[in-house]
């Protein structure tokens, strides 16, 4: 599976909550969060950001708290990937979980500018970067967790599953 897309970039230790405000978390819907994506870090982003786009960032992306919501608001905002040097483990682990495909890619984010066009492969875990014509490797995404992104997230895959196999 591919996606390729704009790039939006940001720097270290993007918290949770710059991700999505707590002022905001007296709603789960998607919709709702996705209008205030990423604010606290560019108060703009949420009017500039398109379906297919693409986020990058430094380390430890999405620090902070546990909530699921950061990785929910991301997704419903069009984003269809996260690349970062390195993602807090809890972060890691609610972006599959609900379907939103991300990767560590050090290299990738001080050789790519705001704006750039990516391509990235999960199936061989190559990244292009499209408009600077380089290439990167990263581990590809496991077919598990890519049935997970197709699925959009565990819980989606789960009602799949118990229905292929009769189960209610």
């Amino acid at each position: 599976m591919k996606i390729k897309g704009k790039v939006w970039k940001f720097g270290d230790n993007i918290d949770t909550d710059a991700i999505i405000p707590a002022r905001y978390l007296n709603t789960s819907d998607p919709k709702e969060l996705a209008k205030h994506v990423m604010e606290d870090a560019d108060s703009t982003f949420p009017s500039k950001v398109k379906t297919g786009d693409i986020i990058i960032a430094g380390r430890n992306f999405g620090c902070g708290s546990s909530r699921e919501h950061a990785p929910i608001a991301i997704k419903a905002s069009g984003v269809q990937a996260v690349i970062a040097k390195s993602f807090a483990r809890i972060f890691f682990r609610n972006a599959f979980n609900i379907g939103l495909p991300i990767f560590e890619v050090p290299e990738l984010i001080d050789e790519t500018t705001e704006g750039d066009e990516i391509e990235i492969d999960m199936d061989s875990g190559e990244i292009v970067n499209i408009s600077k014509g380089k290439r990167y490797k990263t581990k590809p995404i496991p077919a598990f967790m890519q049935e997970l992104i197709k699925a959009g997230g565990l819980v989606e895959w789960t009602k799949r599953r118990l229905s292929t196999e009769g189960i209610k």
